[in-house]
């Protein structure tokens, strides 16, 4: 199985996107969630979604203005972001594992990685 995420691209500050990521096949994870990665930084939890049930967890940072969500029927997870800042510019990547409550924010929650896609927010 694998993961392939799309949507990012460029936008002004205080604009949208919307990146998906496509399973292509049932993952069996119980979770699903995105992280980025900025330049020079350690990749970072940003949303994660339980694959039965729907439960969502965000970070601080994109609270309010970051929603995931997924269609279980077409494997796939999305992320609207809203109100985007210049902070929020980094390397997108899907992600799908086994993770509990407690490693779903977490890198070790995850064993299949998509690809990433580039989020790049201008001043």
């Amino acid at each position: 199985v694998q993961l392939q995420a799309s949507g990012g691209g460029l936008v002004q500050a205080g604009g949208s996107l919307r990146l998906s990521c496509a399973a292509s096949g049932r993952t069996g994870s119980t979770y699903m969630a995105w992280f980025r990665q900025a330049p020079g930084k350690e990749r970072e939890f940003v949303a994660t979604i339980r694959w039965n049930g729907g439960h969502t967890y965000y970070a601080d940072s994109v609270k309010g203005r970051f929603t995931i969500s997924k269609d279980n029927a077409k494997n796939t997870v999305y992320l609207q972001m809203n109100s985007l800042k210049p902070e929020d510019t980094a390397v997108y990547y899907c992600a799908a594992g086994r993770a509990i409550m407690s490693t779903s924010t977490t890198l070790r929650g995850y064993d299949l990685w998509g690809q990433g896609t580039q989020v790049t927010v201008s001043s």
